[in-house]
């Protein structure tokens, strides 16, 4: 069986055969054979769909991704989506948990662990955000197609919520060492941090810790990569399940969960299209038309119905999104086929 994952270049590897014949990975194969398998210069992807008797791909959007990237592989396996899912215990505040199954206060229960997130930032940057302002977590990747940057794609219209502070954005995450692009995105973020110091933080050396943290005590989390370009998002469940409200791009994970307006918000209308210039524009008005019109009026004038979807969004993504549910997956579509 094979797990096939981020529908990018870099995520799907090629080698070139002299390489693989000089560092003995033919394993007793011919050239021919392993060309036959993976090609040449030789695809991991390609070799991995073709020597299993299934393939998956991680949430049902990739799956249809995956299928059309690999349609002209000849003998390779079907593909079929499992989504990821998150292991509970990990990542699920237990106050949270109990709030909701008790019938709790979740509000008074999410600035609790909300003033604990901003203690901790503060013990790690040294800036003192307020709890009463939106707070939104972004941690992941620092890949191009995420888009890290991309709230501070026009300036004029974002820098007067980060001069007052009604919106404040942590950051956190690491580019690989190879992408020039990855890190020049992390530049720009810590570059937003010393212009806006009272509102925009990034976290360095992003780690279990980090993840934690930010998933549970943010208001919003916000996700916005180039569809179809993300695979899951695993990060969104975490933070969803903690009743932190997600507001994303209609990719990964998120068209099997998201009730617009009810359990978070969606970010445009599932636009596609090869020229990122014209898409990261796109995505850019949708991303401020979603936070400036519904997210912050939600959060600042309405907080009966933030609540209301606080507690729709841990509903809805509880069991669904859980390893549970994924595992059982795994061994009825897969193992027991394999």
């Amino acid at each position: 069986m094979f797990t096939t994952h981020t529908p990018i270049k870099e995520g799907n590897e090629t080698h070139p055969l002299d390489r693989l014949e000089y560092m003995g990975a033919f394993n007793g194969l011919t050239r021919a054979q392993m060309e036959r398998i993976g090609g040449d210069p030789f695809n991991m992807t390609v070799a991995g769909l073709r020597l299993s008797r299934i393939s998956n791909a991680v949430a049902q959007l990739h799956a249809d991704t995956a299928n059309k990237m690999w349609k002209e592989v000849a003998g390779r396996s079907e593909i079929i989506g499992i989504t990821n899912a998150i292991h509970t215990p990990t990542w699920v505040d237990k106050r949270m948990t109990r709030a909701f199954e008790e019938g709790g206060d979740l509000w008074a229960t999410h600035k609790e662990i909300k003033g604990e997130l901003i203690s901790f930032i503060e013990e790690r940057s040294g800036i003192s955000l307020n709890a009463d302002n939106l707070l939104i977590g972004f941690s992941r990747r620092a890949a191009p197609y995420k888009r890290s940057d991309l709230i501070f794609s026009q300036p004029e219209i974002i820098e007067p919520y980060l001069e007052s502070g009604r919106i404040q954005i942590v950051f956190s995450g690491k580019a690989h060492p190879l992408d020039d692009t990855g890190k020049k995105i992390v530049s720009n973020l810590v570059a937003m941090m010393k212009k806006y110091p009272k509102s925009v933080v990034f976290l360095e050396n992003y780690d279990m810790t980090i993840g934690a943290m930010l998933t549970r005590g943010s208001d919003i989390w916000l996700n916005n990569p180039r569809r179809p370009l993300e695979a899951s998002g695993t990060s969104g469940m975490k933070a969803a399940m903690n009743g932190v409200l997600n507001c994303s791009i209609l990719d990964g994970w998120w068209p099997e969960a998201c009730i617009d307006g009810e359990n978070g918000w969606q970010i445009g209308d599932g636009f596609e299209t090869t020229d990122f210039a014209v898409l990261d524009k796109h995505d850019s008005d949708a991303l401020y038309d979603t936070l400036l019109n519904r997210v912050l009026p939600t959060f600042y004038e309405n907080k009966n119905k933030w609540v209301q979807m606080m507690h729709k969004s841990i509903e809805t993504t509880r069991t669904e999104f859980a390893s549970k549910r994924m595992l059982e997956e795994y061994y009825n579509r897969m193992y027991i086929k394999g």
